[in-house]
């Protein structure tokens, strides 16, 4: 149960009540913004919640126990500091949002009705819907260390410490054709070896697209020509010329740490961990570790 300020219990004692839902959202960059359902702007805490945005919501349900309680919110592109191409370029995935019920006639009246993050968001035309989770989301993520074959670690986090500002692991390149919204060929990457940037992160340093970072789904290199596709679709289509700043991938096992990287001493994987591989395997005539014949000593 919540306990709601004194002023705004007695606000909704009267009878007659003036209030609005506002929502608030802090980007990872630390961007704020606010919006409101109400039809004028609304104002506390230092931020502005636009009316204009046109916000609505479902209806907010709580539930018993550790289960996901989350809601939709709708809205039309119709803000001035919120766009289609933001959204396409990631700038709001797993924002931080608050939701509010407030007094609008006096805004010092309000309570925080539910805190939480953005998940999915769906576009279409003009207007776009996105799903707020509740905090017992992220109960239902692995937090801390896995005991897993593969690194748990990000490429050249303090755990990894590779130095990937190195030039040996990162580049430049200029877009030189398009052939799709995820699917480019560059120029400047000829030095490096074919599926080098495979797993690695594509950011765009200039063009439309300016900010957006994406994984790096394949890296080719044939003919002198270096092609990248990206696992997800830039917001606009890029442009010959458009920079990239581009960062070399891992695929989190242990050889490729040690042969590529040269730092196995800081692999954060178990790849000599214990397991059923044997017992799972298919006996082959002619391989000698596993032909079906008795093992001395089993």
């Amino acid at each position: 149960m919540k306990a709601l300020p004194p002023a705004l219990q007695a606000h909704l004692d009267s009878g007659a009540t003036t209030l609005a839902w506002c929502w608030r959202l802090t980007r990872r960059d630390g961007t704020q913004l606010g919006f409101t359902d109400h039809d004028r702007d609304l104002v506390f805490d230092g931020t502005t919640f636009e009316a204009a945005a046109g916000m609505t919501a479902t209806e907010i349900r709580d539930s018993v126990g550790l289960s996901v309680d989350n809601l939709s919110i709708e809205s039309a592109l119709s803000s001035a500091h919120l766009s289609d191409h933001d959204l396409a370029a990631g700038l709001y995935d797993a924002a931080k949002i608050e939701i509010w019920r407030t007094n609008w006639s006096d805004t010092a009246q309000r309570v925080l009705m539910r805190a939480g993050s953005l998940g999915e968001v769906r576009r279409s035309g003009l207007a776009f819907s996105a799903e707020i989770r509740g905090l017992a989301h992220y109960l239902q993520q692995p937090q801390g260390r896995l005991y897993q074959y593969t690194c748990d670690a990000a490429l050249g986090d303090a755990r990894c410490s590779v130095a990937i500002a190195s030039s040996a692991y990162r580049a430049t390149a200029s877009v030189a054709t398009v052939s799709s919204l995820r699917q480019v060929t560059v120029t400047g990457l000829q030095s490096y070896a074919s599926e080098w940037f495979t797993r690695g992160l594509c950011r765009v340093t200039a063009g439309t697209n300016t900010g957006a970072a994406i994984e790096i789904k394949r890296h080719t290199l044939s003919g002198g020509t270096a092609s990248l596709e990206l696992w997800q679709p830039l917001a606009d289509l890029p442009a010959v010329g458009d920079t990239l700043l581009l960062t070399a991938g891992c695929d989190k096992h242990f050889t490729t740490c040690r042969d590529r990287f040269q730092n196995a001493a800081n692999f954060r994987g178990f790849p000599h961990m214990p397991g059923t591989d044997y017992v799972t395997l298919v006996a082959r005539p002619g391989d000698p570790t596993n032909d079906g014949s008795p093992r001395v000593g089993t």
